[in-house]
């Protein structure tokens, strides 16, 4: 940790991240105090300081796809960097097992990650309470708790990937860009998959009309199973659905008419237990990638030679 702190880089990505996230929430804050003068203040109005896209988009959308950023960089040159400069065999030639080495670049790269979140999200809350003059309930405090833990599981994700490939790796520049080239695979090119994917297994016109509601589920479902192969919309999908107590489930499958029925049936939100029954498969996906990335990362670290000259 003392390593990451007096990193200029570690620095660097922090303060950018602080930054954006705290110019979105002041351009949402203005907006919805714009919104809410002289007008009864709706239920669960401070989660859309993370929530409404504004002007750009939102915190949590902002959240997702540069988040990894975070981990990324805390990882790409763990191990190889010492590796390279010898320091590696130094610290292993003292009494100190191996995976302690490991464990300790993974539990302090989740440990800061953990930091740096709660802190933006401290940062946007006072920020939010100043600027619409509305105090977080219990209810609201409990799903932003539950929000920081998927986040921290979803960038700790990505850090072990960024480990995994500094383990294998002798490179850092090669490490770095294979991290950076799983996270555009996985941030662009599966949703596009995804579609690709339903319109050959089940054709849909652009229209829609005439067409069997049979095919119109099956290439629902394989585009939602098909994009699920990304944490990004594991993610996304599960932290909109915990802090938005008004949608009931993580993807919507018709549209249209039958979309704007189902929603005048169901007005009233969602407790806090149903919406984590909702999101609790998003959860266990992300927290098996994480470990099992993390245990692949151990398992190759664990088995390489490492020389003492």
């Amino acid at each position: 940790m003392e390593d990451h702190f007096s990193s200029i880089r570690f620095l660097l990505i922090s303060a950018l991240i602080v930054m954006v996230g705290v110019i979105i929430a002041s351009m949402v804050g203005m907006d919805i105090q714009e919104e809410s003068k002289g007008v009864a203040k709706p239920t669960f109005l401070f989660l859309w300081l993370f929530t409404s896209t504004g002007k750009l988009f939102s915190f949590v959308q902002f959240i997702g796809f540069f988040g990894p950023l975070i981990g990324i960089f805390l990882g790409f040159d763990s191990i190889n960097r010492e590796r390279v400069s010898r320091t590696l065999s130094k610290l292993l030639s003292q009494p100190i097992y191996r995976d302690s080495v490991i464990n300790a670049k993974f539990l302090a790269g989740a440990a800061l990650i953990a930091i740096v979140l709660v802190a933006i999200v401290l940062i946007i809350s006072g920020l939010g309470i100043r600027l619409i003059g509305v105090v977080p309930g219990s209810e609201e405090v409990s799903r932003l708790v539950i929000y920081l833990i998927i986040s921290i599981l979803y960038i700790s994700f990505w850090l072990g990937i960024s480990i995994l490939f500094s383990v294998v790796f002798r490179s850092t520049a090669t490490s770095a860009l294979a991290s950076l080239a799983v996270w555009i695979f996985f941030s662009f090119f599966v949703s596009l998959g995804a579609g690709f994917l339903a319109n050959a297994v089940a054709p849909v016109s652009q229209s829609g009309t005439g067409m069997a509601l049979e095919v119109v589920e099956k290439h629902e479902k394989v585009m939602r199973v098909t994009s699920y192969l990304s944490p990004m919309n594991l993610y996304n999908d599960a932290t909109s659905t915990i802090l938005n107590p008004m949608r009931k489930a993580t993807k919507l499958t018709f549209v249209g008419p039958m979309e704007q029925l189902s929603m005048s049936r169901f007005q009233n939100p969602l407790p806090l237990l149903q919406s984590l029954v909702i999101v609790i498969p998003h959860l266990i996906s992300i927290v098996a990638i994480t470990v099992l990335c993390f245990g692949v990362c151990y398992l190759v670290f664990m088995r390489q030679e490492i020389r003492t000259v």
